[in-house]
């Protein structure tokens, strides 16, 4: 089982795919000011493994760390308690 997290620009999100199926995906909205604020998180629900949502948002947001200035909000109640539990992604909040 191979998983690859993909940016889908067009889409305005991250995608957690599996051999090729998907099988999650991380959606942001891009406000005026280029904040990217992620609304929604989902893994399917068939794959029984703990971890998948972290593993998709922590890829999500390093790939936004290296986007220079880009700054991140969280709507979305997952992607909120990733950064609540995680500090070392706080500046991504701040720039």
């Amino acid at each position: 089982m191979a998983d690859v997290i993909q940016h889908d620009t067009a889409g305005s999100r991250y995608v957690l795919l599996r051999d090729g199926r998907e099988i999650g995906e991380t959606v942001y909205e891009t406000a005026s000011d280029g904040t990217m604020n992620f609304v929604h998180t989902e893994v399917d629900e068939t794959v029984q493994e703990h971890g998948l949502g972290s593993k998709l948002v922590r890829a999500a947001l390093d790939d936004v760390r290296g986007m220079s200035s880009v700054r991140v909000s969280a709507s979305c109640p997952f992607v909120s308690a990733f950064l609540r539990a995680h500090p070392d992604y706080h500046d991504l909040t701040t720039r």
